[in-house]
């Protein structure tokens, strides 16, 4: 059996499918492990590596492939040059790729998509989504952190005491948990809302403290928060604005599988926070939290700066957001 993984080709995508340590482990067993060129050279991983662990590289990697593993979904160019029964692993949100899935199934190709892993007991070693939601919770509170003109952490100096950042956020399910976590390491003074009447007592227990609003809670199916009403989302925006305001450095992390991300914050509500404030939106490839997220942008609203995650929910580095695209409009 070939096993092949391709060069991501998605703007802001860092990742790769496969590295050198499981390469070995599957040569072990007896597959054959083929890659793209520069495969993994965004994720730090030279094609040498590859090749030391028993993998082949070559311009062809895809041709005669029984298997085909990526981060993001394959082209269709690249899925017209597979053979009907490859199988391909990769995220692939069915909702948000109807076509996408249609040509697969026309072309008898079978697609495994990793978001789409049940969150059960079981199924743990391949719960792609949470390793990658961690990853991009702790990501955020440093990108807060380095972006923010001020410390996080309480400080006492000869010229006066310099009180804490005040971070807020939305969303606590395993990226606002981290981020949370990240942000009370580094000494801010965190305040953290969830619609799950569950999260409260998870929020307390990373040091921080639950915003509790006087509205019913929305569980879900496994752990998630189920979509709210309009009137629901727009009484929460009204409770949650003092909050917002208040707030040094902003970070929402709110999703619902399958659905556009809920928007939690304004324009107007941005627009009252202070003068150097920031927002990370870790919600923006889908629809984004805040009011005209853009991924992969940095928006001035105001006196606050949005900064919206690119692509990579993994990889989020600075050298790519520093080429990130400007733009401005009020609030």
């Amino acid at each position: 059996m070939k096993i092949a993984v391709v060069k991501e080709s998605r703007d802001g995508e860092a990742r790769v499918a496969l590295v050198p340590e499981l390469v070995a482990k599957l040569t072990g067993l007896g597959y054959d492990v083929a890659l793209e060129p520069g495969a993994g050279w965004s994720a730090q991983y030279a094609d040498d590596a590859y090749v030391a662990a028993g993998a082949s590289v070559a311009g062809d990697a895809l041709s005669g492939a029984d298997v085909v593993l990526s981060v993001q979904p394959l082209t269709s160019q690249q899925v017209r040059t597979l053979r009907p029964g490859t199988a391909t692993v990769s995220f692939l949100p069915p909702a948000q790729s109807l076509e996408t899935v249609a040509e697969r199934r026309d072309l008898q190709i079978t697609s495994f998509a990793m978001e789409l892993v049940p969150r059960i007991s079981r199924a743990q070693s391949m719960d792609a989504l949470s390793s990658q939601a961690l990853v991009a919770g702790y990501r955020c509170a440093i990108v807060a952190a380095s972006r923010l003109r001020r410390f996080f952490p309480l400080n006492m100096t000869a010229a006066g005491t310099v009180p804490p950042a005040e971070v807020v956020v939305l969303g606590a399910g395993v990226a606002g948990l981290q981020a949370i976590a990240t942000s009370k390491r580094l000494g801010a003074v965190v305040r953290a809302y969830d619609v799950r009447a569950a999260a409260a007592e998870e929020i307390r227990s990373m040091g921080a403290v639950a915003i509790e609003l006087d509205l019913e809670t929305l569980e879900g199916a496994g752990g998630y928060a189920r979509e709210m009403t309009e009137d629901r989302a727009a009484r929460q925006r009204d409770l949650l604005t003092p909050y917002i305001a208040a707030a040094d450095a902003l970070i929402t992390t709110a999703a619902v599988p399958g659905r556009r991300a809920p928007v939690l914050v304004t324009a107007g509500m941005v627009g009252q926070m202070k003068p150097g404030s920031v927002v990370v939106d870790l919600a923006a490839e889908t629809g984004g939290n805040v009011e005209g997220a853009v991924a992969g942008s940095v928006v001035q609203v105001g006196g606050a700066q949005i900064w919206e995650r690119p692509t990579c929910r993994a990889r989020c580095r600075d050298r790519r957001a520093s080429c990130t695209r400007r733009t401005s409009s009020t609030s």
